[in-house]
């Protein structure tokens, strides 16, 4: 059975990919399937349950009685985490942190793959994370990189977050904590595919980082329906 195209966006945290693939999946009809809230999801699920980010063999356990699945709705994916909603909780700093913590640990990685793989074996999809074009779905039709400086990601992060009283400096730190783990763990480390296409949005407006992987699409994904949709 022939499957649909499959768009894996890779990056670091606050880089967009999250904008992006919720745009492309408005442009060309497709899911936005955000994996990253799935790795969110397992690490309330080891809040809850006061376990050891650093125990993987607990968290293994944990999450072998773990059921994570994402719901598609028109304003963003439904996250739901043994049958309850969490699609807010999973936003807040201490899950943020534990995820990057929960992922780090190889069995955990092994099984949220295996989940996302089911996710999106059909294709048809827009999958956004940090190992979606070189572990997930290494032959992803479209595979793009996107990154950014810490000092651009971090202030959007704040500025994401300004309402609700975030500290930069802070932010700043988190974020680069995250990087410094994600880069440098031992399974899946983040980075670019052989393949995958780098764009850099440093010194780039949203629109213009937003026409550039628009046109990557059309060139490798020919005839996919396009609609009219606002760019955020």
């Amino acid at each position: 059975m022939t499957r649909g195209p499959i768009i894996a966006i890779d990056g670091p945290a606050g880089a967009g990919k999250s904008t992006v693939a919720r745009h492309l999946a408005e442009r060309f009809g497709l899911l936005n399937l955000e994996t990253g809230a799935m790795y969110r999801a397992f690490a309330l699920k080891a809040i809850l349950s006061d376990q050891d980010f650093d125990d993987a063999a607990a968290l293994e356990r944990l999450a072998a009685a773990t059921a994570v699945t994402l719901q598609p709705t028109r304003a963003g994916n439904r996250v739901v985490l043994d049958g309850s909603d969490v699609t807010e909780r999973i936003r807040d700093s201490d899950v943020t942190q534990g995820a990057s913590r929960v992922s780090v640990h190889p069995a955990i990685r092994a099984w949220m793959v295996r989940l996302q793989q089911e996710l999106g074996r059909a294709g048809g999809v827009v999958m956004e994370g940090r190992d979606i074009g070189t572990v997930v779905f290494p032959d992803a039709d479209v595979k793009v990189f996107l990154d950014a400086s810490p000092e651009v990601r971090s202030q959007r992060r704040y500025e994401q977050n300004a309402p609700a009283g975030a500290d930069p400096t802070a932010i700043s730190r988190e974020l680069r904590e995250r990087d410094e783990r994600d880069r440098h763990r031992a399974n899946s480390p983040l980075q670019a595919a052989p393949d995958a296409v780098t764009i850099d949005s440093t010194a780039m407006s949203l629109e213009i980082v937003l026409a550039q992987i628009e046109e990557l699409v059309r060139a490798r994904c020919p005839g996919l329906t396009e609609t009219e949709t606002a760019r955020d």
